[in-house]
């Protein structure tokens, strides 16, 4: 069975808090790399989500329990960043909306 990466973005964000007096491009940075470290963990899932139901259909797997527990982790995994894109895309447009 493969180790399925942490793809919470609270941990991811946990180093940004330690450097609050770094420069705004060093924090930007680090939050870009926590969200691609985040998408490469989605994607990993949703390739072991794959071929688990792969292996369903081919007949090739005897626990379809793991096969559906793998396949409702991509599923969970996918729509919690589908939820992180869209808060970060409001809170794009709120500042764009602020008035300086």
């Amino acid at each position: 069975m493969k180790n399925i990466t942490d793809v919470t973005l609270a941990t991811h964000l946990k180093g940004l808090t330690q450097t609050r007096t770094a420069p705004a491009q060093q924090i930007g940075d680090k939050f870009a790399q926590a969200l691609k470290t985040s998408i490469a963990g989605v994607n990993q899932s949703q390739i072991v989500a794959d071929r688990a139901a792969e292996n369903i259909v081919a007949g090739d797997t005897k626990n379809l329990h793991e096969a559906m527990i793998r396949l409702e982790e991509a599923d969970i995994s996918l729509r919690m960043m589908v939820q992180v894109r869209n808060k970060a895309v409001e809170a794009y447009q709120e500042i764009m909306r602020m008035q300086v």
